[in-house]
């Protein structure tokens, strides 16, 4: 992430999805930190329907979990990183939609404790030309401030269909 002279994070500005071919193997972003409260987690709970009790009740959790305290989901982890990657990037043309393709691997090697803060590097892992698409894996590894260890680390596929093209 890049910040401009009063240190507000701005994103990187890409002019086609092409030009991701110059940051294969490079780290693209790291993104600002972000809040994961107690109150999103309870929301993210009710959308999903997984209320255990890990996840919404503090006071059990501070007493029967080796966490001490109730953690996010790590679905609401993981979901968040179309949030994160609109904020690392922006492509200025060519685009006519992205989708998210999927994942190869997700791994959630620590827990995020509610109230801390979150953020994503993004690097891109490959790229390849794919009918009416461009294809992009990025390496995502989501890390909780003040941890050595990330809470998330994900091989994710995103596909740039351009502007003219199909299939939709």
């Amino acid at each position: 992430m890049r910040q401009n002279r009063d240190e507000t994070p701005v994103p990187l500005v890409l002019e086609t999805p092409h030009s991701l071919r110059d940051w294969v193997d490079r780290e693209l972003a790291v993104t600002d930190w972000f809040p994961v409260t107690e109150d999103r987690i309870r929301q993210f709970a009710e959308a999903t329907e997984d209320r255990q009790w890990i996840h919404v009740e503090r006071e059990r959790a501070e007493r029967e979990s080796p966490y001490g305290t109730t953690i996010a989901h790590g679905f609401l982890t993981l979901s968040l990183l179309s949030r994160f990657m609109k904020e690392a990037i922006q492509i200025r043309s060519g685009v006519r939609m992205s989708v998210n393709y999927g994942l190869n691997r997700v791994r959630f090697p620590s827990p995020v404790r509610t109230d801390s803060k979150i953020r994503v590097r993004f690097t891109v892992r490959s790229l390849k030309d794919v009918p009416d698409a461009l294809e992009a894996v990025f390496d995502a590894r989501v890390e909780v401030q003040g941890s050595d260890k990330p809470c998330c680390v994900a091989e994710w596929i995103v596909r740039y269909y351009m502007q003219g093209r199909g299939p939709f």
